[in-house]
């Protein structure tokens, strides 16, 4: 065998062994570590040409044991927006997490803020991982968060795009297992 042939076929080899083993990690077949079932990690600044100052930081996860039940998640995710002497923030605990290739939703209950009739309302984001340019969308941009209910794992599509540089999303995409009968 000429040595471009030996150098194809380990190669070959190679791919076909790592291919099997992120099969079996993803797959959770005992071969390797289960992963979790979806997760949303990140943080990110929004693009605003007027200058605002906004920030979404996501550490949300649904663990495999509770890959059908999305209600089950956990985590946090928090978000801010200044402008001059104006503005806010929000801590909130995750309540839902759902993910569909690159695409996540999440809500959650606000714990802490500065901003007044907010606390302990459910709030929801949306996030495209789009490996470029992430896109977000949250509930208040089509209603107003302080008034009403956001339905569980509910929010707008992901409108805003990220600022340049400024970091990523990571979607996870749900593992869930559908039923057989």
């Amino acid at each position: 065998m000429n040595r471009r042939t030996r150098i194809v076929a380990v190669a070959a080899a190679l791919l076909i062994t790592a291919g099997a083993a992120g099969s079996a990690t993803a797959s959770g077949d005992g071969k390797g570590p289960r992963r979790e079932a979806a997760a949303l990690t990140g943080t990110a600044k929004l693009y605003r040409p007027a200058g605002d100052d906004i920030t979404f930081s996501f550490d949300t996860h649904l663990a495999t044991k509770d890959r059908n039940n999305p209600a089950a998640a956990t985590g946090t995710f928090r978000y801010s927006h200044y402008k001059g002497d104006w503005g806010g923030a929000a801590e909130v605990k995750v309540d839902c997490l759902a993910t569909g290739g690159k695409v996540a939703t999440v809500t959650g209950i606000v714990t802490k803020t500065d901003v007044p009739g907010l606390l302990h309302k459910r709030v929801g984001v949306s996030v495209h991982d789009n490996g470029e340019r992430d896109r977000l969308g949250y509930s208040w941009a089509a209603s107003d968060m302080t008034k009403g209910e956001v339905p569980l794992c509910n929010s707008v599509a992901p409108f805003e795009r990220v600022k340049a540089g400024t970091g990523d999303f990571t979607v996870l995409p749900w593992l869930f297992e559908y039923p057989t009968e």
